[in-house]
C-alpha cells in the first residue's frame, strides 16, 4: 500500500478532521520535559513518534551514522529524495493498522509515542539562506494600486519573473515564539524628517516556504524540471511586516529592518510527496515566460489557508482571512530556476518563502494591509466592537493550511505568536 493511499489505516486512532493521518507523516524536531534533548519526530494524530527510539532500535536505519538525535533535520535531508522516500514508507508501516512490530509492543510505544501535549516544538530546520518571493498576482496588484497607478499596478518585469529578495535567516523563528514590536526609521507623510519611533504598522504576511533538500555548485543552474526533485517540503510561514519602516526604507533596493526582526514558521515540514495527491495547474501565465521558465502540467497545489487574529482580552479569535495556495501565478519550479539562474548555489535547509498569498475577494487577502486598505477600510472583529487597521500588543495571529482529502486531510498544523510591546528602555 503507497503511504498516500486514502484506504491506509494506522493503529493509532486519528480524527477525520486531524492535520495528521497516515497519509501526512510531517517531519518536525521536539523535546519534552523528561527528555530535554531536541530530536526528530514524526505527527500522527494527537501523538509523536520518537524517530531517534526507532533509530536506536534499528527499525530506521536511512544512514551509517545517527540522524534522528540531531537538534535539526539537515543531516536526514540531506540523504536525498530516495532515502526521504523509503523512510516515509519504512514509517507507514510502523504505523500501520495490521502491522504488529510497534502495534503490539507496549514497551516500545512507551518510549517512542509522546503526546502531541507534551512537547516542545523546536525550529526544524538550520537555516542557512533564506528568500522572500512576491509571486501572488492579487497581492502585487493590490500593493501597486494602493500605492503608485491602478492603472499600472503590476511593474514592467513582474510577468515575466519571479520577483524576490534575499531576507535574514538568523531571524526565521518557530511558531510559539513571541515577536517584539520593532522599533525604526518612519517619515509620516506630515513630517520634514524621519523619527525613530515604534512600528505603528505592524503586519502578517500569510506565505507557505519549500526547504531545499540538497547542495548545488556554485555556478550551476537548477532547470524547472530539476528544480522540484531538490524540495524536501514544505511549511507555512508569517513573514512579519512592518510597513511604515518599509514605506521609508525600501527606495531604492526594497525592505531591510521592516523585515528582518522575525519570519516565524510552522514546527511540522510536510513532505513533497505528501503534498502529490494534490497537485493542480496554476494560473495561465500571459505574456509567456522566457524559456527557461516554461513548464508544463500541475505545479500548483490545492492547499487551503486561513488567518485568525485573537486581541489579548477577546473570547475567541476572528478569521480574517481565506485563501488558497493554488492562485499563486509563480510556481515554486520557477521560483527556484529563477534563483539559481544566476549561478548561485542553494544548500540544505535553505528556505524559499512564496510572498503574501492573496486571492481575487476581499476576505481573501493575505494582510493587514491589504484587508484594511492600508487602514482606510478597519476590520471589525466577531464581537461587533472591535477593529483593527494593523496589528496591536497582546494580538494572537495564528494563520493554518490545508489540504483536503477523501475522509482526510494533509494538514501544517499552524504557526502561531503573540505580538509583545517595545522593550521599555527603547522607547
Amino acid at each position: 500500500m503507497h503511504p498516500n493511499d486514502p484506504a491506509l489505516k494506522s493503529f493509532i486512532d486519528v480524527a477525520e478532521q486531524s492535520d495528521f493521518p497516515i497519509q501526512n507523516l510531517p517531519f518536525g524536531i521536539f523535546s519534552t520535559a523528561a527528555q530535554p534533548q531536541a530530536r526528530a519526530g514524526v505527527a500522527v494524530g494527537d501523538w509523536v513518534l520518537d524517530l531517534s527510539v526507532l533509530e536506536s532500535k534499528g527499525l530506521l536505519k536511512p544512514a551509517a551514522h545517527d540522524v534522528f538525535g540531531d537538534a535539526t533535520l539537515n543531516a536526514f535531508i540531506g540523504l536525498g529524495r530516495q532515502m526521504w522516500r523509503e523512510t516515509r514508507e519504512a514509517i507507514s508501516l510502523l504505523l500501520r493498522h495490521d502491522n504488529p512490530v510497534l502495534r503490539d509492543d507496549a514497551v516500545l510505544r512507551s518510549l517512542a509515542l509522546v503526546s502531541r501535549s507534551e512537547v516542545q516544538m523546536h525550529l526544524p530546520i538550520k537555516v542557512g539562506g533564506y528568500t522572500d518571493f512576491y509571486s501572488s498576482k492579487e497581492h502585487a496588484t493590490n500593493v501597486g494600486s494602493m500605492f503608485r497607478d491602478p492603472a499600472n499596478a503590476l511593474l514592467p518585469n513582474w510577468l515575466h519573473l519571479p520577483v524576490g529578495y534575499n531576507g535574514r535567516a538568523s531571524s526565521v523563528i518557530v511558531s510559539g515564539v513571541d515577536v517584539r514590536r520593532p522599533m525604526g526609521q518612519v517619515k509620516p507623510p506630515s513630517a520634514e524628517q524621519p523619527l525613530f519611533a515604534a512600528c505603528a504598522k505592524l503586519d502578517f504576511e500569510l506565505e507557505t516556504a519549500f526547504i531545499i533538500g540538497g547542495d548545488t555548485a556554485l555556478g550551476a543552474a537548477v532547470t524547472v524540471s530539476e528544480a522540484e526533485p531538490l524540495m524536501f517540503g514544505m511549511v507555512l510561514l508569517n513573514d512579519w511586516s512592518a510597513r511604515d519602516i518599509q514605506q521609508w526604507e525600501y527606495v531604492p533596493l526594497g525592505p531591510f529592518n521592516a523585515k528582518t526582526f522575525a519570519t516565524s514558521i510552522s514546527p511540522w515540514i510536510v513532505t513533497m510527496e505528501a503534498l502529490e495527491p494534490f497537485r493542480v495547474p496554476g494560473p495561465v501565465q500571459a505574456p509567456e515566460p522566457l524559456p527557461y521558465l516554461r513548464q508544463s502540467g500541475a505545479h500548483s497545489f490545492d492547499i487551503a489557508l486561513s488567518v485568525d487574529l485573537q486581541p489579548e482580552n477577546a473570547e475567541k479569535p476572528t478569521t480574517i482571512c481565506r485563501t488558497n495556495y493554488r492562485a499563486m501565478y509563480w510556481s515554486m519550479a520557477q521560483q527556484l530556476a529563477h534563483h539559481t539562474v544566476s549561478g548561485c548555489n542553494v544548500s540544505v535547509g535553505d528556505l524559499m518563502a512564496s510572498g503574501t498569498i492573496s486571492g481575487a475577494t476581499p476576505d481573501s487577502c493575505g494582510s493587514m494591509l491589504e484587508l484594511s486598505w492600508n487602514g482606510q477600510r478597519p476590520l471589525t472583529l466577531v464581537d461587533g466592537i472591535t477593529q483593527r487597521s494593523f496589528l496591536e500588543d497582546g494580538d494572537r495571529v495564528t494563520l493554518r493550511g490545508w489540504c483536503q482529502g477523501a475522509g482526510y486531510r494533509i494538514g501544517f498544523g499552524e504557526v502561531a505568536a503573540r505580538v509583545l510591546p517595545v522593550l521599555p528602555n527603547r522607547c
